[in-house]
């Protein structure tokens, strides 16, 4: 990737007015420390990128949790790259993913978390009729039964103390071990960017795609 701003962003960025940030300062790339650069680097260039939501404003300034990621870049790395593998790398499947992250957006009224994956949704096979129950904090009727277990899971880990047999067992029923941990682990890195989100108080990009 080139360390030309013009290049660095020409293939991912969309048509949407530079906004507030919230209460984290919009940081241009032409501010940026080498290390804070790197992690700008990672988050903007490809696969996470040129998705379907705007990450990177028409200046270059990151969108949503990620231009507050810049403001800890060591810390800021290690979280975006754990995100990547969760969304590009993990073995739960892309539908399942979107549902269980629209789901977690949903239930912590996350602004930004909604924006961005009701998108990346859509483009999974996940229908407007679906985010619309999962809008409203409801499991939608069309859901397979692993899809269901996983939403179960995922209500539970959001908001209590304990998973009990009941709910543990057809987890593990339909994805093994390794799928609990990788659902797990997915519920905890959405609900802590929503956290970010909220203690930043940023928004959702005004423009649409």
């Amino acid at each position: 990737m080139s360390d030309s701003t013009s290049d660095s962003t020409s293939d991912f960025t969309e048509s949407t007015d530079r906004q507030d940030a919230g209460r984290f300062p919009l940081l241009a790339p032409a501010e940026l420390s080498a290390e804070q650069r790197s992690v700008y680097d990672a988050i903007a260039g490809p696969p996470r990128g040129n998705g379907p939501f705007t990450m990177v404003y028409d200046d270059g300034a990151l969108a949503g949790p990620f231009n507050a990621l810049l403001y800890s870049p060591a810390i800021g790395n290690a979280v975006q790259a754990l995100g990547a593998e969760l969304r590009f790398g993990g073995a739960l499947d892309g539908r399942l993913r979107e549902l269980v992250i629209c789901a977690i957006s949903a239930d912590l009224d996350s602004a930004y978390e909604w924006y961005a994956h009701s998108r990346v949704a859509a483009t999974v096979g996940i229908a407007e009729a679906e985010l619309e129950h999962l809008g409203r904090g409801d499991v939608p009727p069309t859901v397979t039964a692993a899809e269901r277990a996983a939403l179960d899971f995922t209500r539970v880990l959001l908001h209590g103390t304990a998973v009990s047999d009941d709910v543990h067992a057809p987890v593990l029923s339909h994805f093994g071990h390794a799928g609990v941990a990788e659902l797990s682990l997915l519920v905890g890195y959405y609900r802590m960017l929503a956290g970010l989100l909220a203690a930043g108080n940023v928004p959702a990009p005004r423009s649409e795609p």
